[in-house]
């Protein structure tokens, strides 16, 4: 507990909530929210433009996944310092939402010019909003474990620098999860199947973590080039084919 993996859990947890619950008032499949109401008969008519259509409200998806999320922790007996590190990664979750919120628009206009334009405000995609959190989870600063009211930096020579909302805390250092762990649950890399030859984390060198891999080939029988005979059954050849399978030593 208390990992940079558990924060980044706990952020993608918190804005994924925003995300589903504001997705589903603006599809109307809520009674408690709708569209953001608040930007009505706005905008600015001197650069030809309005509000209109449906703007995501992540108020009241920010209001949901705070209630959900934060307010069993708040009320836990023996509250710790990891306490008040979950919600911060919590908030940075939802941060992270409001953060990426853009405004679309469409024309309007004789033989498609855009004299006017009704604009709304849309959340990013969930995958964009991933990728912004993985890059805070990259940079997630570690914390003292000796936390009282405040949150505080743990390399004392950092301690001015200030704390961003979006930031993301840890306490502990990660394990190493390369090796079996049968006491904190980590399965280890050994056996993993892997792709020899992509560099991202499913690649041999990064999940085998520097001790190799073995290389088998795996044979498959399967139907194919199957087609409709008249009348009425299907005939289909038999097909084998040999791959290179790799695994972590």
């Amino acid at each position: 507990a208390g990992t940079k993996e558990t924060a980044f859990v706990s952020a993608v947890a918190a804005a994924g909530l925003v995300h589903s619950v504001t997705r589903s008032c603006s599809a109307g499949n809520m009674t408690e929210c709708s569209c953001d109401v608040t930007l009505r008969h706005g905008g600015s008519a001197s650069e030809g433009w309005h509000w209109g259509g449906c703007s995501d409200d992540i108020h009241y998806g920010m209001s949901f996944s705070r209630k959900f999320l934060d307010v069993p922790l708040k009320n836990a007996t023996g509250k710790s310092g990891l306490v008040a590190m979950d919600l911060h990664n919590n908030e940075a979750g939802r941060q992270a939402v409001a953060k990426l919120m853009s405004v679309d628009c469409r024309c309007h206009g004789v033989s498609g010019s855009c004299a006017v334009k009704t604009c709304w405000k849309t959340m990013s995609s969930f995958e964009k909003i991933g990728r912004f959190l993985k890059e805070k989870y990259e940079n997630s600063i570690q914390i003292s474990d000796r936390l009282k009211k405040k949150l505080r930096r743990k390399e004392k020579s950092q301690r001015k620098i200030p704390i961003g909302k979006e930031d993301l805390l840890y306490v502990n250092k990660s394990p190493n999860y390369c090796v079996e762990d049968q006491k904190l649950g980590i399965p280890g890399t050994q056996g993993r199947e892997c792709n020899r030859t992509s560099q991202g984390p499913e690649g041999c060198n990064l999940l085998c973590c520097g001790r190799g891999y073995n290389t088998h080939v795996v044979r498959h029988v399967e139907r194919c080039e199957c087609k409709f005979v008249w009348c009425c059954y299907v005939r289909c050849r038999r097909c084998e084919t040999m791959t290179d399978v790799h695994t972590c030593k």
